[in-house]
């Protein structure tokens, strides 16, 4: 058996599509998976939507989600480049296609074609008048030999066009959609060298590919009607066709159509920084369009090589489900370790203009481990415990436990009595945790010792802690009051805090 090679070939035009990484993963495992070679090739022939900056994105965008090249460019202080059958950017290999275009003449498998942009607008909208899918008409193939060097000697702008025969069924076998056939008289006589020398992707992906010595080329479905040119290409250079794999697309939950770059945030750099985590985008995305036939859903990129096959890929699109990937990095942020949790989350703490450099390591630790269990994002952080750095802001009503508020009318705890409970419960509280030495401020201590203060004054407990949560966060949902009192242990003035909060509750009762 041939050895595996794969490729993935984006065109550096923006950021990274979320269809285009599922590509570039699927070719990857699918590599791995074979012991072969995983490639990364740049089509940049499209001169005009080129985007500065692009190309190091993609570059970078794929390595950190660990889907790293074996060939082509790769970033190690910069952009480098390895592999034996380079150059790996289109750009830089524009005399190889021009020399396979000329062979492509000379076997009458594609002529010269002089006509002007005018004349084919003309042509074109004469044929959607008369409801006709546009093609070239072969106008230049009925040039002679003769006519042909006159222009080219007079250097007349031209172009390469492949001769598609208009008697044929075109035919080749999809490793996903089976047998496919497809008249020739519906293909058209596509450019395949321009007028400044690029070629279009039909020549390069053709010639590249087969260079390049790749087995499987694998990419989305939209290329199942360009595959014919490409075989009539293969044929004409008598090269053998590789394995077509074409995925189904990704859908939007919105519109159940393909998922489209005018959508939104789709780009890899859109949902890195937002803070998913690259290795649940990787999990999340190898899950669409592929069915591993078990029940199991989480997998690291290890499992996912060990059992990922081209055959349990689906014809049918996939729906890119934003709940399902939420889950898919809520699972990811509570598996990961302290040290990791911290270094990925005080970025965004930063970005939310939390100055961390003036809090000890050990209280940033702790909040962040409060939240670990109920981020969905990253970047929720800043939101979720900007609380411990500056004081909450809230209406004195939340101050009432739910069980005793009205389901309608004003909030429960404008009723002078339930104010008052409410007062002298905090009130309470606040001169117990006073007598409290700073060492009782830990959680395991703070915990027995407050339950303790509630049974002995024959409290109600809800009563007491929902106050209390509230006074020291602000928010209706929360972590609880031991876990929050036991983080701000671990500042000098902690119990400062702690008790300035719960005074500043009292206060605003009345």
């Amino acid at each position: 058996m041939p050895e595996v090679r794969t490729r993935f070939a984006p065109s550096p035009t923006g950021f990274l599509h979320i269809g285009g990484i599922r590509t570039a993963l699927y070719e990857f495992l699918w590599a791995r998976k074979n012991n072969g070679k995983y490639l990364l090739r740049i089509e940049d022939t499209d001169r005009q939507r080129l985007v500065p900056g692009s190309l190091e994105n993609i570059v970078q965008s794929l390595e950190t989600l660990r889907i790293v090249s074996d060939e082509g460019p790769y970033w190690d202080k910069g952009l480098k480049f390895r592999g034996e059958f380079g150059p790996y950017i289109q750009s830089e290999r524009l005399p190889i296609y021009q020399k396979y275009a000329q062979e492509l003449i000379e076997k009458k498998a594609a002529y010269y074609c002089f006509c002007s942009s005018e004349r084919l607008d003309k042509l074109r909208e004469e044929q959607q008048a008369q409801k006709l899918p546009p093609k070239y008409d072969k106008l230049c193939l009925k040039l002679s030999s003769e006519e042909v060097s006159s222009k080219l000697a007079a250097k007349e702008a031209h172009v390469i066009r492949l001769n598609v025969p208009s008697d044929r069924i075109i035919k080749f076998h999809d490793h996903i959609h089976g047998d496919i056939e497809i008249p020739s008289k519906d293909v058209d006589d596509q450019v395949l060298l321009k007028s400044d020398g690029f070629p279009t992707y039909h020549l390069a992906v053709v010639v590249d590919d087969y260079s390049m010595k790749i087995s499987h080329v694998i990419r989305a479905d939209e290329w199942i009607a360009s595959t014919p040119k490409h075989i009539l290409l293969y044929e004409a250079f008598g090269w053998p066709l590789p394995v077509f794999v074409h995925l189904p697309a990704i859908l939007s939950q919105a519109t159940g159509k393909k998922l489209s770059k005018r959508e939104g945030d789709v780009s890899v750099k859109d949902f890195l920084d937002k803070g998913y985590l690259p290795e649940a985008l990787i999990n999340f995305l190898a899950l669409l369009g592929w069915n591993p036939k078990t029940e199991q859903e989480i997998f690291n990129m290890r499992e996912l090589v060990a059992e990922f096959s081209l055959d349990k890929l689906n014809k049918s699109g996939a729906v890119f489900d934003l709940d399902k990937l939420d889950w898919f990095n809520s699972m990811y942020i509570r598996a990961l370790k302290i040290e990791d949790l911290f270094a990925r989350l005080v970025p965004y703490l930063v970005k939310a203009g939390i100055q961390t450099e003036k809090y000890p390591k050990e209280f940033l630790e702790k909040i962040l481990l409060l939240e670990q269990s109920r981020l969905k994002k990253l970047s929720e952080i800043g939101e979720r415990v900007k609380y411990f750095f500056e004081e909450p802001q809230y209406e004195p009503g939340l101050l009432c436990p739910p069980a005793r508020k009205a389901s309608a009318g004003p909030p429960p705890a404008e009723k002078k009595s339930e104010k008052e409970t409410i007062l002298k419960n905090l009130n309470s509280l606040q001169i117990f945790l006073q007598t409290l030495s700073a060492e009782k401020f830990a959680q395991k201590d703070i915990e027995a010792e407050i339950k303790n203060f509630i049974e002995s004054n024959q409290l109600k407990t809800g009563e007491v802690l929902w106050p209390l949560r509230v006074a020291l966060c602000g928010l209706e949902a929360s972590p609880g009051p031991f876990e929050i009192i036991d983080a701000f242990a671990s500042l000098p003035d902690g119990k400062e805090q702690v008790l300035k909060r719960i005074s500043r509750a009292s206060e605003m009762l009345f």
